[in-house]
């Protein structure tokens, strides 16, 4: 990743003696292994941050400006506070506006700033690199003005910036993975209360490969804006059975149950949601007991559930889930993104990396589209980096 302390200064024009004016914060991807596509607000992740960030460098200008600096890209935007809105050009500058949202609606001296942005974490791909951005910048705005903010304020205003920003719900539980993030531990995210369990990693022998499979995703909003429906009519008719905010007060056995009150179509997309609370759970206690058969098995029995339930794979990542799941020693593979494309994650052992590899040179020839593959595993969260740009251990 860029160096970004000394391209700060440079793009601005800092000299050495004032580097302590630049404040330069960093912020995690995260990946959602298990629970992504649950019942909406009322889901249980099981999640982690990677290794693999965003930087943003900040300083104070003397004028009223707003300037921004895409260092990977070589693109620069610019606005002020007065003008500070969404702008569909702005693309990547947008979600630090978010950021300066916050502090501008907190009451903190917010004027003519510098901001460099700059990261090495995929982008749409589903890593939550725009989220990284924002929590990045606000990172950095915090330490800039040293406002005495807790995470759970800073998470709040965030959520709510974002919403009156974009004009849709914020992702909380990627921001809170982002913040909470430990290296060597996954997190179990409960999206109702953004409460978070630590769950100490078994699988350290083992390498994390995330694979892109380039399949172009289209109409992918529509698909889940219809399965986000499905949920909502399922819970309505379980609901006339037994009162219930959300499907958590339901067990498979009601789906079968009820299986003639609700539509074919409806009572799978419900399944899934069930089974998935349930699956979270189990890859928490399985983890806890260091059962790594266990543990495979909710990985890819939650990849079939995907598929044949909630119907949001794809045949490219049907196959290379399923050629995975033929090798040995990979403890699990599964799809994780929106769906309809996008990536899969392999956990693999070192001696069966080769035979993974000829699987994707198989899946270059038949499907046509090349595959990037980035190893990650579970790091440590956002942080304030002082006037300097130290590596990370992990």
């Amino acid at each position: 990743m860029l160096d970004i302390g000394p391209i700060h200064r440079s793009e601005y024009e800092i000299g050495e003696g004032q580097s302590e004016s630049v404040v330069i914060a960093e912020a995690p991807g995260r990946v959602h292994y298990l629970g992504e596509h649950g019942e909406p607000g009322a889901g249980l992740f099981f999640s982690s941050a990677i290794n693999r960030y965003v930087r943003v460098a900040v300083s104070l200008r003397k004028d009223s400006s707003l300037r921004f600096f895409a260092a990977d890209l070589g693109e620069r935007k610019r606005t002020t506070l007065i003008n500070l809105k969404y702008k569909r050009e702005d693309r990547w500058a947008n979600y630090m506006k978010v950021a300066i949202q916050v502090f501008a609606e907190l009451g903190f001296p917010v004027k003519g700033l510098n901001f460099t942005v700059a990261g090495d974490v995929p982008q749409q791909v589903g890593l939550a690199s725009s989220q990284a951005i924002e929590v990045a910048a606000l990172v950095a705005l915090k330490g800039l003005f040293r406002a005495p903010l807790g995470e759970k304020t800073l998470l709040s205003r965030l959520c709510a910036a974002q919403k009156a920003f974009f004009g849709r719900n914020p992702p909380s539980v990627d921001y809170q993975v982002i913040f909470s993030g430990r290296k060597g531990q996954f997190l179990v995210v409960d999206e109702e209360t953004l409460e978070v369990r630590k769950v100490k990693s078994p699988i350290g022998k083992y390498r994390m490969l995330l694979m892109d499979s380039r399949v172009p995703r289209l109409g992918v909003e529509e698909e889940l804006i219809e399965r986000r429906q499905d949920i909502r009519r399922g819970l309505a008719l379980l609901s006339q059975k037994r009162q219930a905010e959300n499907l958590r007060s339901f067990v498979d056995a009601d789906m079968v149950e009820y299986m003639g009150d609700l539509p074919e179509e409806i009572r799978r997309r419900c399944m899934h949601i069930v089974q998935e609370l349930r699956r979270v759970n189990d890859a928490e206690e399985s983890m806890k007991r260091g059962d790594l058969a266990a543990l495979s098995r909710v990985f890819f029995h939650s990849h079939e559930s995907l598929r044949d339930l909630y119907e949001v794979s794809c045949p490219e990542i049907d196959w290379l889930v399923k050629r995975a799941q033929e090798i040995d020693g990979v403890l699990g593979s599964r799809m994780t993104g929106q769906g309809f494309g996008g990536c899969t994650y392999t956990i693999i052992s070192e001696g069966a990396l080769a035979e993974y590899r000829k699987r994707l040179d198989d899946y270059e020839r038949i499907f046509g589209f090349h595959p990037l593959t980035y190893e990650i595993k579970p790091a440590s969260g956002a942080r304030l980096i002082a006037r300097g740009n130290p590596a990370r251990e992990d």
